[in-house]
């Protein structure tokens, strides 16, 4: 009778060790990138979700948002270095492609006159556009150099601003507006002037 009992314990332990692992085979994560498989809240497959399920007791990873094929990131100097002046100057078409709108946007920039101007001065503004080039409110301002005086940092928005302003509305293609449209755009201005020279060159 105990050698039974013995015999049907060990049969017992070697289904629980099959059963379970079949059952980590099952949950084991799919480690290649941006792999999605369908999930519902009684779904025991590994799977992707942003959120995972209360019913769901194995490891969860999150969502990952597919990244852009452009950075709509852009820095334009008041003096470009002499390599770069080909992107400064602005497009004799209606703007098709990245390359045209960040050249549109550099052409447009006037900085301050040099006697409101500061040497080294960072600002960065982000906006939007909407399908016609127009933009979708007024620009937004996400940096500034720090321990600047107020009235500097307003006299270079202000610049920033008229520049914008002049270019507006941009002429976009059917394309590249709908690519653009809603899509956050940050632009960083660096006054990079030599202003110390200009001011030695005033009689």
């Amino acid at each position: 009778m105990l050698r039974r009992i013995i015999i049907a314990s060990v049969i017992g332990f070697v289904a629980i060790a099959i059963v379970g692992g079949a059952d980590a085979r099952q949950r084991q994560i799919n480690p290649v990138p941006f792999s999605h498989s369908p999930c519902s809240v009684f779904d025991r497959q590994p799977c992707t979700p942003y959120f995972c399920s209360v019913f769901h007791h194995g490891p969860c990873i999150p969502e990952i948002d597919y990244p852009y094929g452009e950075n709509l990131q852009l820095t334009i100097e008041s003096v470009p270095a002499e390599k770069d002046a080909g992107k400064y100057q602005r497009p004799d078409h209606d703007l098709d492609t990245i390359g045209d709108l960040f050249a549109e946007l550099r052409s447009c920039w006037s900085p301050p006159p040099t006697d409101a101007a500061r040497e080294g001065m960072q600002m960065s503004v982000r906006f939007s556009f909407k399908t016609s080039g127009e933009m979708i409110g007024p620009p937004r301002l996400t940096f500034a150099t720090s321990g600047v005086p107020a009235d500097t940092r307003t006299t270079y928005l202000k610049a920033i601003n008229a520049s914008l302003d002049s270019c507006l509305p941009l002429k976009l293609t059917q394309g590249l507006g709908g690519a653009l449209a809603g899509r956050p755009i940050m632009i960083r201005y660096v006054d990079n002037r030599d202003l110390n020279k200009k001011a030695a060159e005033k009689p």
